[in-house]
């Protein structure tokens, strides 16, 4: 009977996750159910109309497209960026502390204020055409509907600066728990640096990399104002569409049709980085 009595004793860790259970249960499992619900029912019951009319609109596959090459394209030049800068912190440059400050400056500037300094920068009359023009070279309407291309090229830098810092900072965290001895001994049994950089550092970060990866991602797909500011509708997004449904078409059974979208593949991404950056040795 003791013993029946300790095995039906409720574990000390549930007790202290409990209160964040209750509260993560509170904000984020109920508005998802009424979310839900939102998105597949009418004033007759359960209906598809709201996901048809989602997939009907002429903007959905243009903003799933544009949404999908964002990440394709900026997260392996983000992740590129920020593992350059943070391994040249590690080597500790002089002054090293200040390129780090001025490195993640960025990072304290809202979306909103970032696509308005860099529409200051591509817009008809902005600086890069300004300095163009100076150098006898023309200028170039980069933000024009006619040039798809540039116009995405443009979101791309405007994020690319804005959002790398947050790479830049976790992955200068997670180096921060690499022992330099490895490295070290690496380098004495004649490893080059590509060797230890990929066999060595690149391993024992994986899971500062996890947590970089699915930030960013979901943060991309999330990715808003600085295309608003610099490109309006020109340049649709799913998160803008979801906007635009919301406020300019008041139709909020639409606009939570397609924020599921973002939840669903937000979810699916995140599973796919713990999968496929999962430490194997642990698992074995």
């Amino acid at each position: 009977m003791p013993g029946a009595r300790r095995r039906a004793r409720v574990p000390a860790a549930v007790l202290l996750i409990a209160p964040s259970l209750i509260v993560m249960t509170a904000l984020f499992a109920w508005p998802l159910v009424v979310g839900i619900g939102q998105a597949f029912s009418g004033p007759d019951g359960p209906t598809l109309a709201y996901v048809r009319r989602m997939l009907d609109d002429p903007y959905f596959w243009p903003a799933a497209r544009n949404t999908a090459l964002l990440i394709v394209v900026l997260i392996p030049v983000q992740f590129a960026f920020a593992l350059t800068m943070a391994l040249l912190l590690r080597e500790r440059p002089r002054f090293a502390g200040v390129h780090f400050y001025i490195w993640v400056i960025p990072l304290a500037i809202s979306d909103l204020a970032a696509g308005l300094v860099w529409l200051s920068v591509f817009t008809d009359r902005g600086y890069l055409n300004s300095t163009l023009d100076h150098l006898g070279l023309g200028g170039y309407a980069w933000l024009s509907y006619e040039n798809t291309t540039t116009m995405f090229l443009a979101v791309v830098v405007a994020e690319l600066w804005r959002s790398t810092s947050l790479v830049l900072v976790i992955v200068v965290a997670g180096l921060q728990g690499v022992p330099k001895d490895y490295d070290e001994a690496a380098a004495v049994f004649g490893a080059t640096y590509w060797q230890r950089l990929r066999h060595v550092v690149l391993p024992q970060l994986r899971p500062s990399l996890q947590v970089a990866l699915i930030l960013r991602t979901i943060l991309a797909l999330e990715t808003f104002a600085v295309a608003q500011a610099l490109t309006g509708r020109s340049l649709p997004l799913l998160v803008g569409e979801t906007y635009q449904w919301y406020n300019a078409l008041q139709n909020p059974n639409v606009a939570t049709a397609i924020a599921l979208v973002v939840l669903a593949v937000s979810m699916l991404a995140a599973a796919g980085y713990l999968r496929l950056l999962r430490d194997r040795t642990v698992a074995r």
